[in-house]
């Protein structure tokens, strides 16, 4: 899953992996592998090991977004996970024109549940990829209509790979 990650105004793609043979995880930052490992140790306490290098993050929530401490340093972090609803439904009208519905993860797509220049309300499901024997419903960000569907049902899809175009 790739995440869009702030760090003090400063935007990182953030793509991780699970591994299913270990339970560990592969990270990437920015397209380069990093190797972490990570345990959680208190409630909102982490204790990560980054290329070697011990750290122990804390987190709190805040109003929009997290501040984290990672030692006695202080960041203002912001993260955006393509699945989450509740980030996109408070964008959703500030975006004028078409938007792209992006796959949140490599998967299957295994039907469209609108056609091509359908109306559509913000929320409303539009098309249905299988990840890891799930299957999940994307859903357009905004009202409008349905311009392009951009794959077709059955076709195999990475986390990122635009689905549809909603205007």
């Amino acid at each position: 899953m790739v995440y869009n990650v702030t760090i003090n105004g400063v935007v990182y793609g953030i793509d991780l992996d699970q591994d299913d043979a270990s339970g560990g995880w592969h990270c990437w930052v920015d397209g380069s592998e990093v190797q972490v490992d990570a345990v959680v140790t208190q409630p909102e306490v982490l204790s990560v090991l980054i290329e070697g290098k011990a750290y122990e993050i804390r987190r709190e929530r805040i109003e929009n977004g997290w501040r984290i401490w990672v030692g006695n340093q202080l960041y203002a972090a912001e993260v955006r996970d393509p699945r989450s609803w509740r980030g996109r439904k408070s964008r959703a009208d500030l975006d004028k024109g078409a938007r792209q519905l992006v796959a949140p993860m490599p998967g299957k797509v295994v039907r469209f549940l609108v056609a091509e220049n359908s109306l559509v309300e913000a929320g409303q499901g539009v098309v249905v990829v299988e990840a890891m024997k799930m299957q999940n419903e994307i859903k357009s960000p905004k009202k409008g209509s349905v311009l392009k569907l951009t794959v077709s049902e059955g076709s195999a899809v990475n986390a990122g790979d635009v689905l549809a175009i909603v205007e």
